[in-house]
């Protein structure tokens, strides 16, 4: 774990539909915002129904977009849904990835939310390289950090040892600069 700005970081491998301590986890979702493989099959399947009835009117969302429903079923508050780029095909990758993770920082606190969780947004099957994400989500997320007021804890819910591992490498990069 790592506070900067009165904002804890912290990263844990883990299932995002199931992240009970947090007032809004994000969804990795599909244009469509509609059930789908991934993040967005966990959310949904956990969240019921309901989620993506909220959903539809919403749709379609594009690279880079984050829109906001309510939790269902879940045991947070809301769900923020964001899209992200495919690597290789949505242009500039970087720039929409940066997007998402701002976008989603910023609708959580216009809505006065404490807490939020990430997955690995694009690095599915959307083939955006881990470790190059891993530097554009940090960057984005501590250039923004300053600007936050309610938000007070910021969690990274990763899939694997590989990908936990990246994230921890990185944050303790960050805490010892």
């Amino acid at each position: 774990m790592y506070s900067q700005h009165n904002i804890e970081l912290e990263v844990s491998k883990g299932d995002i539909a199931n992240q009970p301590e947090l007032d809004v986890v994000v969804n990795a979702a599909n244009a469509e915002l509609a059930p789908g493989g991934g993040v967005a099959g966990a959310i949904h399947k956990a969240a019921g129904h309901g989620l993506y009835k909220e959903c539809k009117p919403l749709a379609p969302i594009y690279p880079g977009e984050a829109v906001i429903t309510n939790a269902y079923k879940l045991p947070n508050k809301k769900i923020i849904h964001c899209l992200g780029p495919v690597y290789g095909k949505d242009k500039p990758e970087k720039e929409l990835l940066a997007s998402c993770y701002r976008n989603s920082l910023k609708i959580a606190e216009s809505n006065h939310l404490n807490s939020i969780g990430f997955p690995g947004i694009s690095t599915g099957i959307f083939g955006f390289p881990a470790d190059l994400a891993v530097e554009v989500v940090f960057n984005t997320v501590l250039a923004e950090l300053p600007h936050l007021e309610h938000l007070k804890k910021i969690k990274f819910v990763v899939f694997n040892d590989k990908d936990l591992h990246l994230y921890e490498s990185k944050l303790k990069t960050i805490s010892t600069d």
